[in-house]
């Protein structure tokens, strides 16, 4: 490899006397540089980012603005304590609405058409799991959203929604939509807006903690300094930190060509939700399935499955618009960060060090809240 060393006026001009270093430039890093700045605006903060956009789930996400279908309550409930269930749903909510205080609802494109749950006839039982639970769940949900029927049954949508192979609907009245493209354009923005010096195209290839801050080694050796650095990076999060408790998953994603009269909005999941569906300009976004090979799917490689593919294009032409010839504009895969717990690691590992990573799917509700709280630790 030839030598690719700073230069003198590079070293003076872009990288000089930066006292902390986001790595990450997704919706957590973005918004913890901000917070950052917020609490201390003579902070000078560099933002680094490996990629020329923010992949990695960012913008390559569905943009559902959702906290919690019923099935994915019951499922917690079974691993997880009630009180950090209910917990967990609240920071989400309360995410949502920091991210909607910040950006404006029309920069965001935000509607509240809903989240609904799709229900197959070889699901009965789980659907009436989910029945008995409703009540119970929509007197917790009061304290959260304010409204006494957060869940309702909405079965009686199916005609006009088109759906086959489902047999019933459950609404979550609170959750919604948004653009996560125009999302981050506002946040990049404001981060820019603030000073922030946000740098795209330089890969981390190590860290070091010191005595007096956090040296980092770039792909092309070059070695950058600063007070102190927080980890925002999500599903690629191992290359750095192995020890971290956070497992990469992919997700494979189309969008069809513009639909007409296209019969549904709103945001659906199906299968436990495995798979998800929503409109967006006229079209179709689908994706997921990554439990159909869920060994392949634990990477933190972008790139194509063909079997989970097929079955996404099996589910819009039998399930969402059946007998309906629907063309694919565009495929994408999208990286998550998961983990045995479904609370995220928000971590100090030093002195001069912390971590914000493992959303769990969930990074467009409870990515601002993330963010804001790694930017208070780490400045303690």
């Amino acid at each position: 490899m030839t030598a690719y060393h700073l230069s003198y006026w590079e070293q003076q001009s872009f990288f000089k006397d930066f006292q902390v270093a986001v790595l990450g430039s997704g919706i957590v890093g973005l918004n913890a540089a901000l917070e950052l700045h917020d609490m201390d605006p003579a902070l000078r903060i560099m933002v680094i980012e490996r990629g020329p956009l923010p992949a990695g789930a960012s913008t390559r996400n569905a943009g559902f603005a959702c906290f919690g279908s019923v099935t994915e309550l019951l499922d917690d409930l079974t691993r997880m304590d009630e009180t950090a269930v209910w917990d967990l749903v609240a920071r989400r909510y309360q995410g949502l609405r920091l991210l909607r205080e910040k950006i404006g609802d029309q920069a965001l494109r935000y509607e509240p058409l809903g989240g609904y749950e799709l229900f197959r006839a070889d699901e009965k039982a789980i659907f009436e799991a989910c029945l008995d639970a409703i009540p119970g769940f929509n007197r917790r949900m009061q304290g959260i959203t304010g409204l006494p029927d957060t869940y309702r049954l909405a079965t009686d949508r199916l005609g006009a929604f088109g759906f086959q192979n489902t047999t019933s609907l459950i609404l979550n009245q609170s959750e919604g939509q948004i653009h996560t493209g125009q999302m981050m354009l506002h946040l990049l923005a404001k981060a820019q807006a603030a000073g922030i010096r946000v740098v795209n195209g330089l890969e981390i290839k190590q860290l070091a903690q010191t005595n007096t801050g956090v040296t980092l080694t770039t792909g092309d050796g070059w070695e950058l300094s600063f007070e102190k650095l927080l980890v925002c990076t999500n599903g690629f999060a191992q290359r750095l930190l192995p020890e971290l408790e956070v497992t990469p998953a992919r997700n494979q994603v189309l969008i069809t060509q513009p639909v007409e009269h296209l019969p549904f909005e709103g945001s659906f999941h199906y299968d436990r939700g495995y798979f998800y569906f929503r409109n967006i300009d006229g079209r179709i976004l689908l994706g997921g399935g990554r439990n159909l090979d869920p060994q392949t799917e634990q990477t933190d490689q972008f790139g194509d499955n063909t079997m989970i593919r097929e079955a996404l294009l099996r589910m819009l032409q039998e399930v969402i618009l059946p007998g309906q010839k629907t063309e694919v504009a565009a495929w994408w895969s999208g990286i998550l960060g998961l983990g045995d717990k479904k609370s995220p690691i928000i971590r100090k590992l030093g002195p001069h060090l912390a971590v914000a990573v493992r959303m769990g799917g969930m990074g467009v509700a409870i990515g601002t809240l993330v963010g804001e709280e790694a930017a208070q630790l780490l400045l303690e």
